[in-house]
């Protein structure tokens, strides 16, 4: 057992949780870290950079029009010109924790221009280098900050509520660690829970995200309560290099930025078929083309020997490395692409402080759900919500959660109920991987989903706890449950029995553990038997 003085808890260690642990300062808070600082964070593996109006002509204002307008209808206006407003003092705050960003030689920002985007904006550093870059500057800052405590190799798998009703809230979380199987322990007396948990690729058999990224957070909020949001909403990175590597690496969107292209193994460009933006336009609209074409029987590649070539290793190093461990010249061969799942627009419902539905919990990062990406995320929007909303949770936390002398959280330490069997565990995982990816991929219809819900609640039935198995299998049943209610086509939910956006349908949907539960139930039979006995008909569920 050991006592700590800290009693705000940050769980998660990517570019939201360090930067919302350094916005707190001196406010001394916790981070929780499921492996060593640096490893396992989706940020990391970030290569465009932040989008930011800090060039020459640009405003916040267009850049929130270009965020609404990619969302397809249902982003949140006024968190889209309140994150696009504070773009630049974040930025700011980046290079005062040591990020390099690049410059020209008159001191300005590089910027490049992304799918969907209007004008330069995206701020890098060393071409693709932008995720990793920023987390190792700010875990230097971070390891060097006296308020800030770690706990690293610990994995967060329930909350711990206290109360009823209104009165219940967030108090602690329930621990495991690997190096200690034999053990489950309890931080307790927290006065604030941040969750900066990522997002969900590791739900999915090819995805860009660490396959840890299982959509645990997702899990940890809704059955404390917490309402979900907007979950349907995949988005699929078009250009994942198809290597098979598990995760697979990306061919980062500034690619497509600098000009290059998207070819069959004819030699045709089909994106300029399809859309008027051709290889700029929407990451979902550019996904689907590519996975149409791969489902046909063609290959895809991204040829980039004319826009970059002889110049493809200094501007692009990272992507460079990974095609020529694979036996590929970028400068001179096309590279062969497919969709991956790559980031996840929705989350658990937050206001613009970062507050969930459930007192004494915040979400930050890809495990919320803002309002800002809607139905499909403007390209390098994801670092800056993490940034500007881990800003502003600890702002919220700093004027609302008083500082107690002598309050301490405590770590306890208790015997196992459960010794997970590893064997088992990654089996439950593959059929989930497999799953998702056949049945609420890219495409989706009525049956698909429906065999994938059946499927996942049988898994996490099973799971006879092991609460990895049965957070992943929660998560992702979420999003095939708010897939299958979702009956249209919008942003990056694909619906193939439901080919058009329907107006009506244009606003987010929110979800809870319990209406979840009680649809399944509903559809178990006997309970929709009784409901409508005498009648002719059964009423949609959906």
């Amino acid at each position: 057992m050991s006592d700590n003085e800290n009693d705000i808890i940050i769980v998660g260690a990517g570019l939201a949780g360090l930067f919302c642990a350094l916005k707190l300062s001196p406010r001394p808070v916790t981070v929780i870290a499921a492996k060593e600082l640096g490893e396992g964070a989706s940020s990391s593996w970030a290569q465009g950079g932040i989008a930011a109006a800090v060039g020459e002509g640009d405003t916040a204002t267009a850049h929130a029009h270009d965020t609404i307008a990619a969302g397809d209808g249902i982003v949140d206006a006024a968190i889209a010109n309140a994150i696009a407003a504070e773009a630049p003092d974040r930025i700011r705050d980046l290079l005062t924790y040591g990020v390099p960003f690049d410059r020209d030689l008159e001191g300005h920002f590089v910027l490049s221009r992304e799918a969907a985007h209007t004008a330069r904006r995206v701020v890098k550093v060393a071409g693709d280098r932008a995720g990793d870059a920023i987390m190792q500057a700010l875990i230097a800052t971070a390891r060097k900050t006296p308020s800030i405590s770690f706990l690293e190799g610990y994995i967060a798998d329930e909350l711990i509520t206290s109360g009823t009703g209104t009165e219940a809230r967030v108090t602690g979380v329930h621990l495991t660690n690997p190096a200690d199987p034999g053990a489950r322990f309890a931080l307790t007396a927290t006065r604030a829970v941040i969750l900066a948990t990522g997002g969900i690729g590791g739900l999915y058999r090819l995805t860009t995200n660490p396959a840890s990224s299982r959509g645990d957070g997702i899990a940890l909020g809704a059955r404390a309560g917490a309402v979900v949001s907007d979950v349907e909403f995949v988005q699929f990175h078009p250009t994942a290099i198809d290597i098979a590597e598990d995760p697979a690496p990306l061919a980062t969107e500034a690619l497509r930025g600098e000009g290059a292209t998207l070819i069959d193994e004819t030699g045709h460009r089909f994106m300029t078929d399809i859309h008027p933006d051709a290889e700029l336009a929407p990451r979902s609209v550019v996904a689907r083309a590519v996975f149409e074409k791969i489902t046909t029987g063609s290959k895809v590649f991204l040829d980039c020997t004319s826009a970059i070539g002889d110049a493809f290793a200094e501007r692009f190093p990272t992507v460079h490395a990974k095609c020529m461990k694979a036996g590929i010249d970028p400068a001179r061969q096309p590279i062969p692409v497919a969709p991956a799942e790559h980031y996840h627009m929705g989350g658990l419902k937050t206001d613009l402080d970062a507050r969930t539905t459930v007192p004494g919990l915040w979400a930050i990062g890809e495990v919320a759900a803002t309002g800002l990406h809607g139905a499909n995320r403007l390209a390098s929007n994801s670092l800056l919500e993490a940034v500007v909303m881990a800003a502003r949770a600890a702002e919220d936390i700093a004027s609302s959660v008083p500082v107690v002398d002598g309050a301490t959280t405590r770590l306890e330490r208790h015997r196992a109920t459960h010794l997970a069997d590893l064997g088992a565990r990654n089996a439950a995982l593959f059929m989930i991987r497999e799953t998702m990816s056949a049945n609420v991929g890219v495409l989706r219809d009525a049956d698909s989903l429906a065999q994938a819900l059946e499927t996942l609640q049988a898994i996490e039935d099973a799971a006879d706890g092991d609460p990895l198995i049965a957070n992943a299998a929660l998560a992702a049943r979420f999003i095939a449950e708010a897939a299958l209610r979702r009956k249209e086509t919008r942003g990056a939910h694909v619906r193939t029995d439901f080919p058009e956006t329907d107006p009506a349908q244009a606003k987010p949907r929110t979800m809870t553990l319990a209406g979840l539960d009680l649809r399944r139930h509903i559809l178990s039979g006997g309970l929709m038997a009784e409901l409508t006995a005498g009648t002719d008909t059964l009423p949609d569920p959906t």
